[in-house]
């Protein structure tokens, strides 16, 4: 017997351990199955689970067992990522409590205990999506920098340096002066914050007294400026292109030069260039071939560029220096407050500085060319499509990808260097030393790059490196290229378009074919979800309060493409109330001995209801596999949960449940739809709720000898003939349905209270509807809570309400029920206020700074808003005047 409630927390964990020990999750390149493979996102070894891995995971994991259940030989690839940064300032904030540092340790000894660390602890993230009900194939689990993946870094690294594709540069990057390293965008934080824009004269040479004005938020770098920069149109400016103007306090003459980049609108029209700390200056110090100047050292201290008395201090107290020594020059013209925003590292949480240093880059403008054609081509599709204009609008514009980083932990640059500085570029160090040898004539020391590879550089090899390239393995031969990579829209151009990029150059072919980018998970209010505001929802939580399958679901129902999910508490639990539902209808039909029985056959039932409900589970399966099919999860999740809670619960188990206590050919069918009814939610149920409908396969399947043996998710995805739709079946039930729902909607309009049973009286029926009304009588009145129905054409009695399904006028006599005055002047008081809340959203959407300022999501939101109220009062306005003939 089942439990009376389905107790998730021991049993979700049993559940999962079975299914692991049983490698039930295991691809087989062997088998002759068409393949079907998802990459997995590796998340950082660092991370622990938050509800974008929940939503990312589980939308995989539904395809995953769905297609698993297809017959295709699915492979779902797990891994981790090495996460450079983040894992090395977790064990460096380790050895500092212990009074150590990485630099008293050494690069070796460092490096060993940052892979102790993550032997210990960085199997958090990969622990916590097991919680989540995740079946990927762990027996095949990576790390980005295991060395099978290492390996396939180095030959990626020395094959595009001998083609040219790799190359050091001296070029702006974004420099963390706290980590001491080259960071990403992504890795970058716009903040606004509270500032000054400081207007200075630059004296003209030659020109007694006369100055230039620019505007800078950053005077800390005027000792690096090289230009200054006028629009070529500006007649203001015009006659004093090609002139010189000097650099306060520090007393060096600049060129002033004409350059479009200068906004004449914006300021005095004047911009100091600044190339060696601006990345707009350094665009425009290349076009006019200027100096790059310097003046910050790797803390963001002057350095030797700056005039001697501020050589070595930090910025922003040479910024204080600068100005009062402006303002003692009398060249400190005003100061006017801003809001700037600001580059602040997202791990650092300092202020990045755009700092001119030599790197290695990959030529990115050319390997972009082949992933730009394969999605114009169709070969790659975005879904939802509007992505791909994201997509190339960062492509077709794209610039150099700096991929070395100044620290330890990752993939060291298989870079050496001679005593001349030349460069090496090898496999490993002997295949340096030879290309040296062959050069110097002799044997030479040469000492390896200190900088490691940016970590998008190895994850953009996930889709190939993971299944053995370079290695010709079956795994490769049967998997690449891929089918889905689902994602979130922020690492379109980090992750996802590197991916693309060097599948087409190593591989010749596009990694996936399909892009689905997953919405954001906002808070109930659409808030973005952020520790400063207090509004994370941690996925653990909801999954140790309402289940895993609610959670699961919640998100699957809300994953609609292109729109955020508004998530609350109050959603999760709802879905955990679906599945108590579904658990309740279970033990219903356990008590009532419907199991699915060996050799049922739907198509030969006759009663009408069981006809109908078929009919009904074969239009839901077509539903989910169209929706899973076009990644439309929302769909899918809409349609099961509709006929589970509606369609199988609420209708087909009320319609059926007098004839259970009964014997006969009729009760037997009913039992044997029930039961194999039953099985089929399971099956279809599960990519979705997987811990649910394991324990009720478990305990009512197959202890009992009811069904299939094995796991859920190993059991074959059902397929239904067309003929077993009854159109003739749907129509007559859906019109018992609409009659019922008729009767209960009056019902709930006029307040009549639970128990009070009605009268019907039937007016202008045709024959048909006669007869539905003599077959059906009895599931009418007792879904209906009516106490007789007659067919009459006499006019309507006083006090009843009338209304129409189909030809059919129905009458309710209720003056006897309730007071009809007090009816009345509660839907006048409803109906009122419904005006007053119409009147206020109107006013909302009439006022042209709310249409301005608001989302689109929340203007959208007023206009549903506004809709449902109107259908509402409408709908309570019709009812009034029915009472007040009545």
């Amino acid at each position: 017997m089942l439990e009376k409630t389905f107790q998730h927390g021991a049993l979700e964990e049993e559940h999962y351990k079975k299914w692991e020990n049983s490698a039930s999750f295991a691809a087989k390149p062997e088998s002759n199955n068409a393949p079907y493979a998802v990459m997995m996102p590796p998340p950082n070894v660092t991370g622990s689970l938050h509800m974008g891995h929940a939503l990312n995971m589980t939308l995989q994991d539904i395809l995953t067992r769905y297609k698993r259940m297809k017959g295709f030989d699915a492979l779902w690839q797990p891994g981790t990522d090495h996460a450079g940064i983040a894992t090395q300032m977790v064990v460096e904030r380790q050895l500092d409590e212990k009074g150590t540092s990485r630099r008293d340790l050494g690069r070796e000894e460092f490096l060993n205990k940052v892979w102790e660390w993550k032997e210990e602890s960085g199997g958090t993230i990969v622990r916590q999506l097991r919680r989540l009900g995740a079946t990927p194939d762990w027996d095949r689990e990576r790390f980005t920098m295991d060395d099978g993946l290492s390996a396939a870094v180095r030959k990626v690294f020395v094959q595009l340096y001998k083609e040219g594709l790799i190359y050091r540069d001296k070029r702006l990057v974004n420099w963390d002066p706290k980590l001491l390293t080259a960071i990403s965008d992504l890795e970058v934080e716009q903040r606004e914050n509270k500032g000054s824009m400081w207007h200075i004269d630059y004296p003209i040479e030659g020109e007694q007294a006369q100055t230039i004005r620019i505007a800078t938020t950053r005077p800390e770098t005027m000792f690096g400026d090289t230009a200054i920069a006028v629009h070529p149109d500006d007649e203001r400016y015009k006659h004093l292109v090609g002139k010189y103007a000097m650099i306060p306090i520090a007393n060096r003459l600049i060129p002033i030069i004409a350059d479009e980049h200068s906004d004449p609108e914006k300021g005095s029209g004047a911009v100091k260039i600044t190339p060696a700390h601006d990345f707009n200056d350094f665009e425009v110090g290349k076009r006019h071939d200027l100096p790059m100047v310097n003046v910050f050292d790797i803390h963001a201290h002057m350095n030797e560029n700056a005039p001697d008395g501020y050589q070595g201090m930090d910025r922003y107290a040479a910024r204080k220096k600068i100005l009062e020594e402006l303002e003692n020059l009398d060249l400190l013209a005003d100061e006017e407050s801003v809001v700037n925003s600001m580059p602040y590292g997202d791990r650092s949480g300092v202020v990045i500085e755009p700092y001119l240093t030599d790197q290695w880059y990959v030529d990115a403008q050319t390997m972009a060319k082949p992933a730009i054609a394969a999605v114009k081509e169709d070969k790659i599709k975005f879904v939802p499509k509007t992505w791909e204009n994201t997509y190339f609008a960062w492509m077709e514009n794209i610039q150099p990808w700096c991929i070395s980083r100044q620290l330890w932990w990752g993939h060291r640059i298989p870079a050496w260097y001679g005593p001349d500085n030349d460069v090496f570029v090898g496999a490993d160090e002997a295949d340096a030393l030879a290309q040296a040898r062959e050069k110097y004539g002799e044997d030479v020391e040469l000492r390896q790059d200190e900088d490691v590879l940016d970590t998008w550089f190895s994850s953009a090899l996930w889709p190939f490196s993971t299944i053995g390239w370079p290695d010709e393995t079956p795994e490769l031969k049967k998997y690449y290229p891929g089918d889905v990579l689902i994602t979130g829209f922020d690492i379109i151009f980090f992750w996802v378009a590197r991916m693309i990029m060097m599948g087409m150059h190593f591989m010749d072919d596009i990694p996936f074919d399909t892009v689905y980018i997953h919405a954001l998970v906002r808070d109930s209010k659409g808030q973005k979800m952020s520790k400063s505001k207090g509004n994370v929802i941690d996925p653990l939580e909801l999954i140790e309060k309402y289940g895993t399958d609610a959670l699961r679901f919640t998100l699957t129902a809300m994953a609609a493409q292109g729109r955020d999910i508004k998530l609350s508490e109050e959603r999760v639990e709802g879905y955990r109330n679906f599945g108590t539902k579904l658990w309740n209808a279970a033990r219903y039909c356990e008590m009532n001995n419907c199991m699915p029985q060996p050799g049922f056959d739907p198509s030969s039932v006759s009663y009408t209801p069981n006809k109908w409900i078929i009919t009904e589970l074969a239009r839901t399966e077509q539903a989910i596999e169209q929706a899973l099919d076009s990644y439309k999860f929302n769909d899918a999740a809409q349609a099961i949960y509709q006929f589970v809670w509606g369609s199988f619960c609420d209708w087909y188990l009320e319609f059926t449940k007098p004839v259970l206590s009964e014997e006969g050919d009729k009760a037997d069918e009913i039992r044997q739809t029930t039961g194999w009814l039953l099985s089929q939610i399971v099956t279809l149920l599960n990519p979705f709720m997987p811990y649910i409908t394991e324990e009720l396969s478990e305990k009512l399947f197959e202890e009992q000898g009811n069904g299939a043996e094995g796991f859920v998710f190993q059991q074959q995805w059902p397929e239904y003939a067309e003929s077993l739709q009854d159109q003739d079946a749907t129509d007559e039930m859906g019109w018992v349905m609409q009659f019922i729902s008729e009767i209960r909607s009056v019902r709930s309009d006029m307040n009549v209270p639970a128990g009070a049973k009605l009268s019907l009286i039937v007016k202008d029926s045709a024959a048909q509807t006669q007869e539905r009304l003599n077959l059906y009588e009895e599931i009418i009145s007792r879904m209906a809570r009516l106490q007789s129905i007659e067919i009459k054409e006499d006019a309507a009695p006083a006090g009843a309400i009338q209304t129409v399904v189909g030809e059919a006028t129905l009458i309710l006599p209720i003056a006897d029920i309730i007071d009809l005055d007090k009816e009345r002047a509660r839907l006048e008081k409803e109906i009122e206020k419904l005006s007053s809340d119409i009147k206020k959203i109107d006013q909302k959407l009439g006022n042209k700074k709310f249409l301005d300022n608001a989302p689109d999501e929340i203007v959208n939101e007023q206009h549903t808003r506004k809709s449902n109220a109107e259908k509402l009062r409408d709908k309570l306005s019709a009812a009034l005047k029915q009472l007040e003939v009545a």
